[in-house]
């Protein structure tokens, strides 16, 4: 991407600086909450069924909502604006952090678990959609795919630092300083960030409760009609979606189970699981920052996403097969090539939406991932901990981590068959209303 890409990225510097700081204050956490709900639940066990079906249960309750809750946080920010959304959205997860910070008791841990399936509602996967829509506002058609990639890789170093400090701060102070940073995030998004979006203007404000209420229901309904629309009449945001479906429903699948199984097949620790992300995490940020710029002029979106899926399915291979410690070290280093996986396809959705129908388009597809999310662990949660269990019926502890790998084959078949398309122009909303244009160009 070199200097032409920096200066690209130049008008995202207010929205890139916080969301560094906030993906290191969640990450620099995921290591040790094994450790932490582990020891919560089942002091002295390196086994935690009870664990393992609390985040299957959280996973199906946000992806349900999610379902709902998604699409419309992206009809929002089409309507009234980026920065707002993304000043709630990061913010939701200040207060669940906050209370590990005060108990780490088996009734904290379980109001954690709360409030955090509240957070994830608003919170995972509309961060991200947003922050496109908000780069696509800002960067042309061309350099879009590159920028996406960018972001993407910005997320794999925040992981990376966020790693280093859970490695090397002890227990007691992670959660102190994630909360420092959390408080950071939205402080400086109120101070320096700029809409891209002219918001929506209320005329009459005359009203009866009982007539905007009935009014907002059906903005809502039309836009996700629309948004709805907008999916199933365009053959490239078709098949992205099914792509993204299946991709999501074997990947969610293993990633709400795997620091569980090993822990419980290899006695993996806070160290080992940090060892891993940041391993990943290194390579994933030359992949998406210096790799995919330079490849996607040369092979396009779709052969990039195949070559992703492809990686994705020897990932999750690998981890089900694993035969001895080191064997995880090797399937995570496939998660360099995976992970190009998201901004490749933030890239198809963004080439096949309008400007104005970014979020809305963004947005739909991310309600379709949420249920995938929503399905997986409810066949992920009992089989893992099944085949962990003295009951299993043959020796193989990841085999529902195998299983999990057939849903991405489905998603490489239906990403084979991708056509990358430009959208049809149009003048007008579903309410015959002038659309908005963004602010910045």
């Amino acid at each position: 991407m070199g200097f032409e890409g920096m200066k690209k990225l130049k008008p995202l510097l207010h929205l890139l600086l916080p969301l560094c700081v906030h993906w290191i204050a969640e990450e620099m956490t995921v290591s040790v909450l094994v450790d932490v709900t582990t020891g919560a639940l089942c002091p002295g066990k390196t086994t935690c069924s009870e664990a393992i079906y609390i985040n299957g249960v959280q996973q199906t309750v946000v992806g349900i909502f999610k379902m709902i809750v998604l699409p419309i946080l992206g009809q929002l920010a089409d309507e009234y604006g980026r920065k707002p959304l993304l000043i709630l959205t990061v913010s939701t997860t200040i207060i669940p952090f906050g209370l590990l910070t005060i108990n780490k008791s088996r009734e904290m841990v379980y109001a954690y678990y709360i409030l955090r399936t509240i957070s994830y509602i608003i919170s995972q996967g509309s961060i991200f959609c947003i922050s496109v829509a908000y780069a696509a506002d800002v960067v042309d058609v061309s350099s879009r795919a590159a920028v996406f990639s960018w972001i993407t890789g910005l997320f794999s170093a925040s992981h990376v630092l966020g790693n280093v400090l859970a490695r090397f701060l002890p227990v007691g102070y992670i959660f102190q300083v994630s909360i420092g940073l959390l408080i950071f995030v939205p402080v400086y998004m109120t101070l320096f960030l700029e809409e891209t979006v002219a918001p929506k203007t209320e005329v009459n404000q005359s009203s009866t409760l009982k007539s905007n209420t009935l009014k907002i229901v059906q903005e809502r309904f039309n836009s996700m009609r629309y948004a709805a629309n907008l999916v199933t009449t365009s053959p490239t945001l078709k098949c992205i979606s099914l792509v993204s479906f299946f991709y999501e429903l074997g990947m969610s699948g293993i990633s709400g189970v795997l620091l569980y199984y090993l822990k419980s097949a290899f006695g993996f620790n806070k160290n080992q699981f940090s060892e891993i992300l940041m391993m990943v995490g290194v390579g994933s940020i030359v992949s998406q920052i210096v790799v995919l710029p330079l490849i996607n002029p040369l092979f396009g979106e779709k052969v990039i996403l195949c070559m992703a899926l492809l990686s994705s399915i020897a990932y999750a291979m690998l981890y089900g097969l694993a035969w001895a410690p080191w064997v995880p070290y090797l399937s995570a280093s496939f998660g360099v090539i995976y992970i190009l996986v998201k901004p490749a396809t933030y890239a198809v959705i963004s080439k096949a939406a309008l400007s104005a129908d970014q979020g809305k388009a963004q947005g739909f597809v991310a309600g379709i991932q949420s249920v995938a999310s929503l399905l997986s662990p409810i066949v992920m949660s009992p089989l893992t901990s099944w085949f962990l269990s003295r009951d299993a019926p043959f020796n193989c502890k990841g085999f529902s981590i195998l299983s999990a790998s057939l849903c991405m084959v489905v998603s490489l078949c239906y990403a084979s068959t991708l056509k990358v398309e430009a959208p049809r122009e149009r003048t007008f909303d579903e309410n015959g209303e002038n659309i908005e244009a963004p602010l910045l160009t």
